[in-house]
């Protein structure tokens, strides 16, 4: 059997490779490579093998680009640091998965897989792939937060919070509910890790979620006035500078 590498992290691929020649004693490493470009050079040229392994993100981009500028015939195996529910769409056609680090049990599942449809011909749907491609590009945000409650330690989702605010250099979530926990991140953090179609820093104190506004008001000086559920003990204010980004935020 000839297997093809395509692994960006050197450590990684020569960790597959010898667990590849355990696994399949007779196996030939074709070669191992490390980008887009490579791949894509190389399979324009040489031989189609019998098996591809290939991580997903590599040095020049995602590994889904090779599809698109070479005709891949082999079988291929992905291995990736993604989770398995990230990459359901894999199942739909005739290609496996490794989550990495990859485990010599899964790996000889894989090859049974293989095994299994190896001869028959494999067709690749660019169409899923490219929304392979668009799933695994959205950005990911915070869904949950771990908090202290005593002495104990919980988790708190983010869509239960309505809004983030910062008092004597510590940052608190302040919960549909009415409680609040203290959260350890500053709100420049939390500003970058939240979803912005839930969530707008109105101001350097506050962080608040659309559901929380109940309320807004023109006030001095250019700026708006915000009634927040549950209730601030604070007013709440839209900076001048940020009062177009929030309608706009708003409108959309």
């Amino acid at each position: 059997m000839q297997i093809l590498i395509i692994e960006d992290e050197q450590p990684a691929a020569l960790r597959l490779s010898k667990l590849v020649r355990t696994c399949q004693p007779k196996a030939s490493i074709l070669a191992m490579l490390d980008s887009v470009e490579r791949a894509v050079q190389w399979l324009s040229n040489q031989a189609v093998p019998d098996l591809i392994f290939m991580d997903i993100q590599l040095a020049d981009g995602l590994s889904f680009d090779i599809f698109q500028q070479v005709q891949v015939q082999s079988p291929v195996i992905f291995t990736t640091a993604y989770d398995q529910y990230t990459l359901r769409a894999f199942k739909v056609n005739s290609v496996d998965y490794l989550l990495k680090p990859i485990d010599p049990e899964e790996l000889d599942q894989a090859f049974r897989k293989f095994d299994a449809i190896f001869g028959k011909p494999i067709s690749y749907d660019l169409t899923q792939i490219q929304q392979l491609i668009q799933t695994m590009t959205q950005p990911q945000y915070k869904e949950r937060f771990l908090v202290r409650l005593g002495q104990q330690m919980i988790h708190i989702a983010a869509a239960d919070i309505h809004y983030f605010y910062a008092e004597e250099g510590l940052a608190f979530a302040k919960m549909s509910d009415g409680k609040r926990y203290q959260v350890d991140y500053a709100l420049e953090q939390l500003e970058a890790t939240l979803d912005p179609r839930q969530f707008f820093r109105i101001s350097r104190k506050v962080i608040t979620n659309l559901r929380a506004i109940h309320k807004i008001s023109p006030y001095f000086n250019g700026r708006l006035k915000l009634e927040l559920s549950p209730r601030a003990d604070f007013e709440v204010m839209v900076s001048r500078e940020r009062v177009q980004d929030f309608k706009n935020w708003l409108d959309r």
